[in-house]
């Protein structure tokens, strides 16, 4: 008998020691390795100029992460009712949950109940697999114990909340929210955290999408169990019962606007962070960006009004507020899920018309006035390999008489654009568009007036904000600022010191002449050429039209904005219908015209270095009684002005 009780009492020895041995290996591990660490995809959100949410970004998983404060107490009470009724007592193991989880499942010979805690679940959910192995079993355990000791009871219950799978690939109370109910995980009711409790036990099985009564007959069950707890009295039990539950699952709809703005600004962020598409989307980012919804909007909307109804007649616009750099709207064609080529930054297109603005600032710096004038009468020119080039008119219609710069601007004489070319010099046209930022496919030849190079309506709209602004050259720029998953800014948008590239004198000129588009008193010969959508137009305007045999431009600008629109086929096919010709024009006119609705008329600022007076835009001459009626106030080059009336100036 001594000797068997001896016996026990060196086994019990033992296994105190063993016991006692396991239990500081198991911590000095715990301590060595630390809090686990971990990253899970995360929804990238994309947000407008006023920080408002404009689009989510996700792979097939939809996740948010927000703090605890962020998450309605009736959440975290139901869970905790559901799931893990001691979860403030324990220490990551509830033994005598597990003891009567055994019981019952030895007694009933299956396995129906389970024992993880709150802290289990999250350490399987976010470090392991969900496979049934005793390695699995004692890897969760070790690491419910790290999460225990080195993270506080609410931070391993924030982290439970924002990543338990809710079903149909949202990941955290706050996507499973905003997917079911459209609403932020704050403002849950009762009955509503009640319902998104019971999913994570069986997401496909207690989906209110996919079964609604046997998700709300598990809510029922939480609800009691909140009320058995104390969590909510007999009235809030009773309530949360009657109320009704609107599953609205509106979160992944498709982006209603600005898919081809939302692209590129993703594009741009990634560039900015060098990280994939992939890794942005699913980083966690709040990516905010320069895009006003309004004009958004408003540009899609008249885009669509106006463009013709073949389905592959395409558009490329966009929108700079070119006193800051800001993008403010971009449309990059018909249908970015069919097609989501992007031709507002992508397709370079042949200018036509609209790049003479280039060729008359040159002009003006080589000592054209407003009033120049050059006979506008049809014309063969012997080009440098001694081909013959005659550029026609709009119906082959002439003055047959000079006309002044002013008026050949207005309404477009291709004549006189290429008389003017010849005599200022094609190199000179080559420096100016240069100037302008139009570098590529540049050749010092006569037809470059008529716009023969091939430009992206960025391009041609961040060009002709050089006007708009005076002769400043502001960088175009479509992020504003990058926040990771931490609430770390990790990029601003530094505004680079502006950079005088115009005289502020001559590019003003060059502005006032572009109103002229719109000025029907210079119309005669040939018709001002932005008379059909001047009617439309209630603020100042400046802009150039462009026609070819294959594309449609109108880039102009305001005091505020500066929009190009191109319009045309993507195989360079013919534009025959006149809708096809003038669409550029029209979604111009209908979009500016609404963008500027509610805003105060302003005109252009008009320098020192100018002074305007009333002339005659048939003559260029100054205003007198024979020309009374067609005087239009004009803008020289101080010094430079007409000094004739018109009485002295014949008109043959």
């Amino acid at each position: 008998m001594k000797k068997l009780m001896k016996q026990l009492m060196v086994v019990s020895f033992f296994s105190v020691v063993f016991l006692l041995s396991t239990i500081i290996v198991i911590f000095t591990y715990i301590l060595f390795e630390g809090p686990p660490e971990f990253e899970t995809a995360e929804n990238t959100v994309v947000y407008d100029q006023y920080d408002e949410v404009v689009s989510v970004n996700h792979g097939v998983e939809s996740r948010y992460s927000v703090s605890l404060e962020d998450i309605s107490p009736h959440v975290i009470d139901a869970f905790i009712a559901a799931e893990d009724q001691h979860f403030h007592e324990h220490y990551g193991f509830d033994f005598k949950r597990i003891v009567g989880a055994a019981y019952h499942n030895i007694m009933t010979q299956r396995r129906s109940q389970g024992a993880s805690t709150i802290t289990q679940q999250y350490a399987r959910n976010v470090f392991l697999t969900h496979n049934r192995t005793w390695e699995r079993k004692i890897q969760e355990a070790l690491i419910a114990l790290r999460l225990e000791v080195f993270q506080s009871k609410d931070e391993i219950l924030e982290g439970y909340l924002n990543t338990i799978y809710f079903g149909h690939g949202q990941y955290g109370i706050e996507a499973a929210s905003q997917f079911y109910f459209d609403k932020t995980a704050s403002e849950l009711t009762v009955a509503e955290s009640a319902l998104l409790a019971s999913v994570p036990r069986g997401p496909s099985l207690y989906s209110p999408i996919n079964n609604y009564e046997r998700a709300v007959e598990r809510q029922q069950w939480i609800l009691s169990r909140m009320r058995d707890t104390g969590k909510i009295v007999n009235s809030e039990y009773r309530s949360a019962l009657e109320e009704s539950l609107a599953i609205v699952t509106t979160v992944d709809a498709q982006q209603e606007i600005g898919d081809y703005f939302l692209d590129y600004a993703m594009s741009e962020a990634a560039n900015i962070l060098d990280v994939t598409r992939e890794e942005l989307e699913a980083g966690g980012y709040q990516i905010h960006t320069t895009i006003d919804p309004g004009a958004q909007a408003i540009l899609e909307e008249k885009s669509m009004e106006r463009l013709p109804e073949d389905e592959e007649y395409q558009v490329g616009a966009v929108t700079l507020d070119h006193q800051t750099g800001q993008i403010v709207a971009l449309h990059g064609g018909r249908n970015f899920h069919t097609t989501p080529y992007n031709r507002a930054v992508r397709a370079e297109r042949m200018t036509g018309s609209a790049f003479k603005p280039f060729l008359y600032y040159a002009a003006l710096v080589y000592g054209y006035t407003p009033s120049t004038t050059l006979e506008s009468t049809f014309t063969q020119f012997t080009l440098e390999d001694g081909s013959i080039y005659d550029p026609s008119n709009y119906n082959n219609r002439y003055a047959e008489r000079p006309v002044t710069l002013a008026q050949a601007l207005a309404v477009s004489d291709n004549v006189y654009a290429v008389k003017t070319n010849m005599f200022m010099g094609p190199e000179n046209l080559v420096e100016a568009a240069q100037l302008f930022g139009i570098e590529d496919n540049l050749e010092p030849r006569l037809p470059l007036a008529l716009g023969t190079t091939s430009v992206s309506p960025f391009d041609m709209a961040k060009s002709y904000s050089l006007i708009a602004n005076s002769g400043w050259q502001v960088e175009p720029y479509i992020i504003e600022k990058i926040v990771d998953r931490n609430g770390d800014t990790v990029y601003q948008h530094q505004a680079k010191t502006p950079e005088r590239v115009l005289d502020e004198n001559y590019s003003f000129v060059l502005k006032h002449m572009m109103t002229g588009m719109f000025d029907d008193r210079l119309s005669d010969y040939l018709r001002v050429t932005g008379a059909s959508i001047s009617h439309a137009l209630e603020h100042e305007y400046a802009g150039k039209s462009g026609t070819t045999k294959n594309d449609a431009w109108m880039v102009g600008f305001s005091p505020n904005y500066t929009t190009a629109v191109w319009t045309g086929f993507d195989d360079h096919r013919l534009l025959e219908t006149t809708q096809e010709k003038q669409a550029a024009k029209q979604i111009w006119g209908d979009y500016m015209s609404e963008l500027h609705e509610g805003l105060t008329v302003e005109t252009f600022k008009i320098p020192s270095g100018v002074t305007g007076v009333y002339v005659d835009p048939m003559t260029g001459a100054l205003n007198g009684p024979a020309c009374e009626d067609r005087s239009r106030l004009t803008y020289y080059i101080r010094g430079t002005e007409p000094t004739e009336t018109c009485e002295e100036v014949e008109v043959e």
